[in-house]
């Protein structure tokens, strides 16, 4: 097996204290993840919000959008020794082609993630609004979360109505559940 290699592709400042910074990583067997979200993730609803500045959802928000290559990586990392964030996997890893070509490659178990027993965000739209970006900021227009569904009115993603209704009659959670054979 390759070395794994880190490389930081760029850092963005958010406020003095923080930034969002890229990185790729090359040469590893497994993709390197968290199995629970840490004490002090921006996924858990437990966690006070305001910790991170706004800017920062708004630096992180590619990631969540559909076809999105780039992850969320957990905020606890050092740049050589990155991880995907567990609460990012527990909401957006269908739609998320960076995880999608780590689960055909088998490099990744989501399996193995699970909350830890503490309530996470529905989406990375909902966390960034509750950490202080409005609602109606573009940055979040192209966010997807697992269980959204194309408003082709408002030409943006929304949740699934209360019945997991797509918009189309079919109900979302069902059709995921059989197509997976669950």
């Amino acid at each position: 097996m390759a070395k794994k290699v880190v490389t930081v592709r760029e850092t963005k400042v958010c406020s003095e204290e923080y930034g969002v910074t890229t990185v790729e990583t090359s040469g590893a067997g497994a993709h390197a993840h968290r199995r629970k979200p840490c004490r002090e993730c921006p996924w858990r609803m437990d966690v006070p919000t305001g910790v991170f500045p706004a800017d920062a959802f708004r630096e992180s928000a590619p990631t969540a959008y559909d076809g999105a290559m780039k992850t969320f990586g957990c905020h606890m990392n050092k740049t050589t020794s990155v991880a995907t964030c567990a609460g990012f996997l527990l909401r957006h890893s269908d739609n998320n082609i960076g995880i999608r070509l780590s689960l055909t490659g088998e490099r990744i178990d989501l399996d193995t993630v699970d909350a830890g027993g503490v309530p996470v965000y529905p989406s990375y739209r909902e966390m960034a609004i509750a950490n202080g970006v409005p609602a109606d900021d573009p940055v979040l227009r192209q966010v997807r979360a697992n269980t959204d569904v194309w408003d082709h009115a408002a030409r943006k993603w929304v949740p699934c109505d209360e019945e997991g209704d797509d918009g189309y009659g079919r109900n979302r959670r069902s059709a995921r559940i059989s197509a997976n054979g669950a």
